[in-house]
C-alpha cells in the first residue's frame, strides 16, 4: 500500500514501514520550538516531570523565539522572555534569539522576529523531518515538504525531556490548483477560498496537502501562506512537496543534510479538491471567522477603520512587495499599519525596491504609519501597548490569520481577512475594494 507524503515522513521518524491513519506511533523530533507565551509553561512541565535539574534531551534541537508579548512596559510579559532567557542560559540552548534591548530592537544581532518566519528564515524548517511547535501556526514549516504542527505545553515538556511524542497518523486530504495564478489573485485567496469551502472544521486531526501546477509556480514565502493557514481549517498539517524552490531556500540556509520523501502514485487521499485558479476571484473572510467567505467585490459597501499588512501569514517579505504594488503613487484613506514578520523582512523593506522606490518609501509617501518593530504585533491582541492593537471598535481589513471576536483587541472590533493586494486596495479606498480596480 501506497503512502502519503506526510505518512511517509511520520513512518521514517517512527522507524516504521508502513503506517496507517488512525494508528497512533512514537515519533523522534527534529525541532522543538517555542515561544514566550507557551515557554515558560513548557519550561515549567519539564522541570516538574523531570527535575529541577534535568537537562534537556538536546539543547541545539530546542529553538527558543521571544516574539508575541514584546516591546511592551507590561511586567508579566517582559517576566516571561526573563524565563526564557535564563532556561537558556542554565540549558546552554544554541537557538535562542533574544531581544535583549526592549527599547531598540537594533541593538540585538540575535533578535529574529515572528517564529514561524525566523524558523524558515534561520535554516530550521528541513524537508522530510518532523517540527513541533508551541504554536498553532507551526504548521507553517509544512511548506518545506515536512511534519509542522502546533502542540500544547505538556506535550513541548515531554519533548524537552525526551526527544519523542506520540501522536496519531492523520489522513490526508490533497488540494490540486492548476493553472497560473491571475495576477489579481495570491496565495492568501486560495487558502481562504479553501477553507470558505471545506469549513474552519473540515480538516479536522487531517492533514492538508498541496499541489498542482499552481503551487509548483510559487515561491516559498506564497507557500508558506498556504500551510500557515491550515490550522484555521482545523488541519493537522499542511504540506507541500519540496522540489528545487524548496532545495534552494533550504541550502542557502543551512548546511545541514536532509532527505526529501514524496507522496506515492497510489497514495490513499481522504479526498481531493480541484481548482482552476482561472475561475476563482479574489475574497475575504468577514467577521467572526476564517470561513464566513465572501467576494471582496461583494464587500465593497464595507466602510474600513485601518487596514494591517503583517504577521506570519503576511507579512513577509512577499506580502510587502505585493502590497507596495498597489499602494505606488497612491495614497491611503486610513491609518495603515506595516508590520514586518523578522528582522530581515523588515531590512528588505529599506533595501528592495519597486519602480525606482524602496518598499518603505512606497509605504511612507502613501501615507502608511512608519513601518514597525517585528514582532506578532496587534495579530495577538497584546497588552494594550501592543502595536497596532485595536482598543476600540472598528472595522480593519488585515492580512493576519485569524478574525475571532477579541483577537486583535477589542472584542466588538469587526475584521476582514484578506491578501495584501485586498488589503492595501481596502486601505486606498477606504472601503473593502477588489484588487482588480487597481490592477
Amino acid at each position: 500500500m501506497g503512502m502519503t507524503l506526510t505518512e511517509k515522513i511520520i513512518a521514517r521518524a517512527a522507524g516504521k514501514e508502513q503506517v496507517v491513519p488512525g494508528e497512533n506511533v512514537w515519533v523522534k523530533v527534529d525541532v522543538l520550538m517555542t515561544h514566550d507565551v507557551c515557554g515558560p509553561g513548557t519550561i515549567g512541565v519539564f522541570q516538574r516531570e523531570f527535575g529541577k535539574d534535568a537537562k534537556v534531551w538536546d539543547p541545539e534541537k530546542i529553538v527558543l523565539i521571544p516574539d508575541h508579548y514584546i516591546f511592551t512596559a507590561d511586567e508579566r510579559a517582559n517576566r516571561n522572555v526573563d524565563i526564557l532567557r535564563q532556561f537558556a542560559s542554565e540549558q546552554n540552548i544554541k537557538y535562542f534569539y533574544d531581544i535583549t534591548d526592549r527599547a531598540n530592537f537594533k541593538a540585538n544581532p540575535d533578535y529574529k522576529g515572528v517564529c514561524h518566519i525566523a524558523l524558515a528564515q534561520e535554516g530550521h524548517t528541513r524537508p522530510g523531518e518532523v517540527l513541533f511547535g508551541t504554536d498553532s501556526h507551526t504548521c507553517n514549516a509544512g511548506a518545506f515538504g515536512q511534519f509542522a504542527t502546533g502542540i500544547g505545553n505538556t506535550d513541548a515538556g515531554f519533548i524537552m525531556g525526551t526527544g519523542k511524542l506520540l501522536i496519531k497518523v492523520p489522513a490526508t486530504m490533497r488540494f490540486i490548483f492548476e493553472g497560473e495564478m491571475p495576477e489579481y489573485l495570491l496565495a492568501k485567496d486560495l487558502i481562504l477560498q479553501v477553507i470558505g469551502d471545506i469549513s474552519v472544521s473540515g480538516a479536522t486531526y487531517r492533514a492538508m496537502e498541496f499541489a498542482g501546477t499552481t503551487v509548483e509556480q510559487m515561491t516559498m514565502e506564497e507557500r508558506m501562506t498556504l500551510c500557515n493557514m491550515v490550522i484555521e481549517a482545523g488541519g493537522k498539517n499542511g504540506v507541500i512537496a519540496p522540489d528545487e524552490t524548496t532545495f534552494e531556500y533550504v541550502r542557502s540556509r543551512t548546511d545541514k543534510p536532509f532527505e526529501a520523501v514524496y507522496s506515492d502514485e497510489n497514495a490513499n487521499f481522504y479526498s481531493t479538491h480541484r481548482y482552476n485558479v482561472s475561475e476563482l476571484e479574489p475574497v475575504v473572510a468577514k467577521p467572526h471567522s476564517p470561513d464566513n467567505r465572501a467576494l471582496a467585490r461583494e464587500c465593497s459597501d464595507v466602510k474600513i477603520d485601518r487596514a494591517y499588512i503583517g504577521s506570519c501569514t503576511g507579512g513577509k517579505t512577499t506580502d510587502f512587495v505585493n502590497a507596495a504594488r498597489i499602494l505606488n503613487g497612491r495614497k491611503v484613506q486610513v491609518p495603515t499599519y506595516i508590520v514586518p514578520a523578522t528582522q530581515k523582512v523588515y531590512d528588505d523593506l529599506f533595501t528592495i525596491k519597486h519602480e525606482g522606490k524602496t518598499l518603505s518609501e512606497i509605504f511612507i509617501e502613501s501615507g502608511c504609519i512608519e513601518p514597525a518593530a517585528p514582532s506578532c504585533a496587534a495579530c495577538l491582541g497584546g497588552p494594550k501597548d501592543t502595536f497596532g492593537r485595536m482598543n476600540k471598535p472598528e472595522v480593519c481589513v488585515s492580512t493576519t490569520n485569524r478574525n475571532f471576536p477579541g483577537r486583535m483587541g477589542d472584542k466588538q472590533a469587526q475584521i476582514y481577512l484578506a491578501s495584501p493586494y485586498t488589503a492595501a486596495a481596502s486601505a486606498i479606498t477606504g472601503y473593502v475594494t477588489d484588487p482588480r480596480e487597481f490592477i
